[in-house]
């Protein structure tokens, strides 16, 4: 299968150890199916509860055993603290060095970004300083109208109520992006409004120069009768569009993977599929969370599961929840005994949020009916893409017999 272009699995392919800075609350866009419900203009990390987390963070060298670590910036909007994530960033390099600490030749600054700010000369000089450390993802949703669906313009004192959408000012930045991360992959948020509109973004992002589409419904309710419906055929559509154009030699969509849709074994796949818990997060106020999904922007309804904070460290107890996850601990028996359960994800923070209770052993579905719309589209794809490749491979051993018997011939 060397003529599929294989999805990239990410730097150390999901080993190292993720540290996320929430250095702002603040955005410039209001998107439409956001998780954080909470953004503000308010909370914003200071210098010294940045240092204090990096302190004790490099302090407990014995309790982060990982060969590796990403230190991932986030918001809101990353880019509008980037004075301070350039100081940050600075200050992890020194201390690790001094240190002589194991992760220092072995770390990524990582962030998704809307794209807006990307060009700005200090965004720019503090790529230039660290681009041999950097991962950077540029979020643009497909074509204009699908993006613009979704990612607006937050309201503003001149225009409170008029939608702005963003797409023009995130797709001038994408030639630049990929000029300095030729390699790098977008993400794709899919809610009800804009299922209609997969297939010609995909194919638009393509276009665009982008090898990659990470691509994934959202986990919260929001699914209407027959989205799934529209969902299966928008794949199908897209899954024609890739393998008639032989797109699948240099692009790639999460969207169609050859694991997913499979019965999964109680002994051997109980894996949780989330990793809070083996994460960390810090944000403005210098409060540790599992992942940044239980800070209290991330949650409509529930209090925030705080674990620690930079100066008194980490409270064990509050963390061992997350560290007896597994598919089992939190799945109902119809997950477990699905037939096409390989590939279903959850959000560990929205189990807890969704949840009638404060609690995390409770897996929310609201997905599953499009996870099960996904496998047949998938299943459609993989049988059509076999059989294609099936048939170029006969054609080649036809030739390769015809040219062996014309040479014997002569």
């Amino acid at each position: 299968m060397t003529d599929i272009k294989d999805s990239d699995k990410g730097w150390q392919d999901g080993m190292a150890k993720s540290i996320t800075f929430i250095v702002t609350k603040d955005c410039q866009l209001a998107c439409k199916y956001c998780y954080l419900v909470g953004k503000n203009t308010k909370e914003r990390m200071t210098w010294d509860v940045a240092k204090k987390a990096v302190d004790f963070i490099l302090d407990h060298e014995n309790d982060f055993t990982e060969n590796s670590v990403i230190w991932e910036f986030i918001g809101g909007e990353p880019f509008l603290e980037i004075e301070l994530i350039d100081k940050i960033c600075d200050y992890l390099k020194l201390e690790m060095y001094r240190r002589d600490h194991h992760w220092f030749n072995s770390y990524r600054f990582s962030f998704s970004t809307n794209g807006i700010n990307y060009h700005t000369g200090k965004v720019q000089d503090f790529i230039k300083k660290n681009h041999t450390h950097l991962s950077i993802g540029i979020t643009i949703d497909g074509t204009k109208r699908k993006h613009d669906l979704n990612r607006i313009w937050k309201a503003s004192d001149t225009v409170p109520n008029q939608e702005r959408g963003s797409y023009d000012d995130v797709v001038k930045n994408i030639p630049l992006w990929l000029s300095q991360f030729p390699g790098a992959a977008t993400k794709v948020t899919i809610a009800s409004a804009d299922i209609p509109y997969i297939k010609e973004s995909v194919l638009h992002l393509y276009e665009l120069g982008i090898k990659e589409v990470n691509i994934n419904c959202v986990f919260e309710d929001v699914w209407k009768e027959g989205d799934d419906k529209v969902f299966e055929n928008q794949l199908i559509e897209l899954a024609d569009a890739i393998i008639d154009g032989d797109l699948y030699r240099d692009h790639a969509c999460s969207f169609f993977m050859e694991f997913i849709g499979k019965p999964m074994n109680r002994e051997h796949d109980n894996q949780n599929w989330c990793g809070a818990g083996n994460m960390l997060s810090v944000d403005a106020a210098g409060n540790f969370y599992p992942c940044t999904r239980f800070a209290q922007y991330s949650l409509r309804s529930k209090k925030p599961w705080i674990i620690g904070n930079v100066w008194d460290g980490i409270d064990q107890n509050k963390l061992r929840p997350f560290l007896t996850l597994d598919r089992l601990t939190q799945s109902d028996q119809e997950c477990i005994d699905c037939e096409v359960a390989s590939g279903c994800a959850w959000c560990q923070g929205e189990n807890y949020d969704a949840a009638a209770t404060p609690t995390v052993y409770k897996r929310a579905t609201a997905i599953c009916k499009m996870h099960k719309a996904r496998v047949r589209a998938n299943n459609y794809y993989w049988n059509k893409l076999f059989y294609k490749l099936q048939e170029e491979h006969d054609m080649e051993e036809m030739e390769r017999q015809k040219s062996k018997s014309n040479k014997v011939i002569c």
